[in-house]
């Protein structure tokens, strides 16, 4: 065997090695995240929502909108209306975390590189009905998680950085449920009670002699 072709075999089986050690991470990532209740945790809060409809104010291939619709209807007492009009109340998102979510550098080594990032996932968000009238105002929910990274597991954290928005996004549509099961409409305004009819006059007794 040549030295190229050694060198480049050896070169090759680091390389497999990486792949293998960065897929190897990335499931003990999964596996972590699932027993701290990443999965769980959108599945096992169940809230009665006030409202017989409701309408979702986000693109219908939002992930958050999918999730959050999963949740609306898993509680049972609430459809998901195609339509504000059509529905009891609607969720007006103000600032979509689709479009806001940010990463930003948190710390860095002695090298001056890189060492963590935050992951930043917020919204504002309010409930109306039919008639515009605010029912939730103006609600912001902040989330943000550290990720800690390593120029030589592109891979793996790329990885670990979906997990953690997913993470976020399960947390924030639950936040969204608690506010939302908590609005308690007003009620209609009870009927003044009839007045009562006037006694008419009482009749004459006649006088027996």
């Amino acid at each position: 065997m040549s030295m190229t072709t050694s060198s480049t075999f050896r070169s090759g089986a680091r390389t497999a090695v990486r792949l293998v050690r960065g897929a190897a991470l990335a499931a003990v990532l999964a596996g972590a995240l699932s027993a701290c209740g990443f999965h769980l945790r959108g599945e096992g809060g169940n809230y009665t929502l006030p409202f017989a409809s409701l309408y979702v104010g986000l693109p219908d291939g939002s992930p958050l909108a999918i999730d959050l619709k999963r949740n609306i209807r898993a509680n049972g007492h609430t459809t998901v209306a195609r339509a504000a009009k059509d529905a009891d109340a609607s969720i007006e998102v103000l600032t979509d975390p689709e479009k806001t979510r940010t990463k930003t550098i948190l710390s860095l080594n002695s090298n001056g590189r890189v060492r963590q990032y935050l992951l930043s996932y917020n919204i504002v968000f309010r409930v109306v009905d039919k008639a515009g009238t605010e029912l939730l105002p103006a609600t912001p929910i902040n989330l943000s998680r550290p990720i800690d990274f390593n120029e030589t597991q592109l891979l793996a954290k790329e990885q670990e950085e979906a997990l953690l928005y997913k993470d976020m996004q399960t947390d924030l549509v639950q936040q969204m449920m608690r506010r939302m099961a908590a609005i308690k409409p007003a009620a209609a305004a009870p009927a003044a009670p009839e007045a009562a009819p006037a006694n008419p006059a009482a009749p004459a007794v006649p006088i027996t002699q």
